[in-house]
């Protein structure tokens, strides 16, 4: 196996049934315990990170495409991505971050407004762009939705 494949299916999690939704919830869970780090209290760490592992996905979904074919379901590393998008700028709680992964697949599954269309970019630019706009999506209304939380 390359490194190009190693990487889209983010280190194997691709090959599990359900890869996608693994994905998100282990970027999750990996989120929440780096929480209390120092470097995440940066506000500059989560928004960068996002636009580096979005890069590499779309570098390793043209690597991959040849043999996987179009968008395929072992790429995970978009919905990592698109994970990290939903959940910057919000207060990284237990419920946000669990709020932030049903809103992103909500809006990665279902693909409205707009997301489907993000999948006609050609190769790795399609693969990824579909979730970068359902993790803005998913933070849109996230924010939102903390700001509602915190009123009451």
């Amino acid at each position: 196996m390359n490194i190009h494949k190693i990487i889209a299916s983010w280190f194997g999690i691709g090959y599990i049934k359900g890869g996608g939704t693994i994905a998100a919830a282990v970027t999750c869970i990996i989120i929440y315990f780096l929480q209390g780090h120092t470097l995440l209290e940066h506000v500059w760490v989560l928004p960068l990170a996002a636009i580096i592992i979005t890069l590499i996905g779309i570098l390793t979904g043209n690597e991959v495409e040849a043999d996987w074919g179009k968008d395929s379901y072992r790429v995970v590393i978009d919905e990592v991505a698109g994970q990290m998008i939903a959940l910057l700028f919000i207060p990284l709680s237990t419920v946000n971050i669990i709020i932030g992964l049903v809103l992103f697949r909500f809006f990665d599954i279902l693909k409205p407004l707009g997301i489907r269309k993000m999948e006609n970019l050609p190769a790795g630019t399609g693969v990824m762009m579909d979730d970068v706009l359902a993790g803005i999506y998913a933070n849109m209304v996230l924010q939102i939705v903390v700001l509602i939380m915190a009123r009451t």
